[in-house]
């Protein structure tokens, strides 16, 4: 069981940035990555950045350069910077755990933060 924490969306005017967070808890030692997706009405939900146990990362083409994935390992926190945000960017953004079980793995979700880029 894997309990994962959202936070840091808001408002903001597009070229502006914000700072998402997300808190990890419970079986964490079990995580084989961690990401971001995001999901605007009428849309499917996509993948915007991972970050393997390993460290690597991974990004959306649309983001790259502009979006940061990191992680603090000693507060199990995974923070997606963005910078340089465009109306487009306005979703509700998912923090994700995959856990390698199952026959396509195990995906643990938090509840979303809101982020709202004005034009």
């Amino acid at each position: 069981q894997v309990q994962l924490v959202e936070s840091g969306g808001g408002l903001v005017q597009a070229g502006g940035s914000l700072r998402l967070s997300c808190a990890a808890s419970g079986s964490i030692f079990s995580i084989n990555a961690m990401g971001w997706y995001r999901q605007a009405p009428g849309k499917q939900r996509e993948l915007v950045a991972a970050i393997t146990s390993g460290g690597s990362t991974n990004y959306a083409d649309s983001v790259k350069g502009r979006f940061t994935i990191s992680r603090d390992n000693a507060k199990n926190t995974v923070y997606l910077q963005m910078n340089s945000l465009k109306p487009e960017d306005t979703a509700v953004y998912y923090c994700n755990a995959h856990l390698a079980a199952g026959r396509n793995g195990m995906d643990y979700w938090g509840k979303g933060t809101l982020v709202t880029v004005s034009s």
